[in-house]
């Protein structure tokens, strides 16, 4: 049973809480949630949106790591192509030696225009850039000297063992990158197909060991005794969330959370985000093997999101362990 607390961290100018209320907010959820029994927390990227999008996933994955002591940290994902090599393999490096193990890294491409030009990368380039740096990840974390860009270089200190690096992804060419390059599939998208494709590049390129995870669906939960009262109540904020998703989709883009939302009425229909009674919430999590909880979707306030947290820890996560 899989049982998830994603964040992004969203606070928009007409939102209740300041980023600084939802980052504190955050970490005293997490720390609550790695007592009370669950097991992965999902960090996200993007950077220069006008509601102050998380873009430093790795800080907080390592605030969250001190914080906690054995719930899983995932960042998913990397915007890859925006980093040195190099500081980014020092950086995961540490996480992996604080969290004993705990953070997981997906590695993707990036999509929006702005954020390329925020950094100064071409976007035309994304994907060689991308291969390389995995490639450098790869060399660095085993601590041994390796020649790059001309120069010998060594990442120290060296992880207490390798990372766990995915490689994210939505269409074909993004499954065989992953079995070339030798590390795990991340799919955007509950297209199984993606994991066929996966194997029999692997196969293909003699790569064992690794594997692809594809996600069935993606759904955000919110828990309330009364869901027509809370759905006033988050309803503006997963609004947001979904129109600018909407907005930065591209053709031929594929993401499980991807909602054509046009109103709150198409974001419901949707139902990727779905607002549970307690026994709904139980069915869902026992269905599925899944269920994930995004506690401070849209800026919503920290109250609201607490209020959700403990009914589901009171009736719901007792049925589910």
């Amino acid at each position: 049973m899989h049982i998830i607390l994603r964040y992004d961290l969203r606070a928009p100018s007409w939102g209740p809480a300041t980023h600084a209320e939802l980052y504190a907010a955050c970490l005293e959820q997490c720390r609550w949630a790695d007592e009370v029994g669950f097991n992965l927390v999902v960090l996200s990227e993007h950077h220069g949106v006008d509601d102050g999008y998380l873009s430093s996933p790795l800080v907080l994955a390592g605030a969250i790591a001190g914080c906690t002591s054995r719930v899983n940290v995932s960042v998913q994902a990397i915007l890859a192509p925006l980093y040195d090599p190099l500081r980014l393999a020092e950086d995961i490096a540490t996480l992996e030696l604080l969290s004993g193990g705990r953070v997981w890294i997906t590695a993707a491409m990036g999509y929006r225009d702005e954020e390329f030009d925020m950094f100064g990368v071409d976007r035309k380039r994304r994907a060689p850039i991308l291969e390389d740096t995995v490639s450098v990840l790869q060399k660095a974390w085993t601590g041994e000297p390796f020649e790059y860009r001309g120069r010998t270089v060594r990442v120290t200190p060296r992880p207490g063992k390798k990372p766990l690096l995915f490689l994210g992804g939505s269409v074909p060419a993004g499954a065989k990158r992953a079995a070339r390059l030798g590390v795990p599939f991340m799919s955007a998208v509950g297209d199984h197909s993606l994991a066929e494709v996966y194997n029999q590049e692997a196969e293909t390129v003699g790569f064992t060991g690794g594997f692809a995870v594809i996600p069935d669906a993606a759904v955000y939960v919110h828990v309330a005794e009364d869901p027509e009262k809370a759905w006033a109540t988050i309803g503006p904020h997963v609004l947001h969330d979904a129109r600018s998703y909407d907005e930065w989709q591209e053709p031929g883009q594929r993401s499980a959370v991807h909602v054509e939302a046009t109103d709150l009425d198409a974001v419901r229909a949707s139902g990727v985000y779905q607002v549970l009674t307690p026994p709904e919430a139980v069915e869902l999590a026992r269905s599925s093997g899944t269920i994930m909880l995004h506690p401070l979707v849209g800026g919503l306030s920290p109250e609201a999101g607490w209020e959700s947290l403990r009914l589901f820890a009171d009736q719901v996560l007792p049925q589910l362990t």
